[in-house]
């Protein structure tokens, strides 16, 4: 009987739980992070669908499906700091528009036609 299941078991795609866990951690990390967040999302998906239709090797499934929702976090919170400093940027810029000393810059600017 172990000679049938060690025989299916050669048979099935080896599992990459561990790259897509690595790759969900790493999506924490600011210089890359949302791009290996999205990978970490999608290998995830992929590899948990293979799994479930019997394709890959079931063993790394907890740490596929842990990879995969660390890949969730990371790029919703990214989206998150990303929609932050666009509101920042746009505060600071209407405050900035707002000010008297840019209607002054902007006045003096287009009086002396170096605009």
């Amino acid at each position: 009987m172990s000679d049938t299941n060690t025989s299916q078991n050669t048979n099935l795609q080896p599992h990459r739980g561990t790259t897509v866990l690595v790759l969900g951690i790493l999506g924490f990390i600011p210089c890359c992070g949302m791009i290996l967040g999205i990978i970490a999302w999608v290998l995830g998906s992929i590899d948990l669908k293979k799994i479930d239709a019997g394709l890959m090797d079931p063993s790394g499934r907890g740490n596929t499906n842990a990879g995969k929702i660390l890949g969730i976090i990371s790029t919703i919170l990214w989206i998150l700091v990303i929609i932050l400093y666009i509101v920042i940027f746009v505060i600071m810029g209407v405050a900035a528009i707002n000010s008297p000393e840019f209607a002054d810059a902007l006045n003096e600017a287009i009086e002396s036609g170096s605009y």
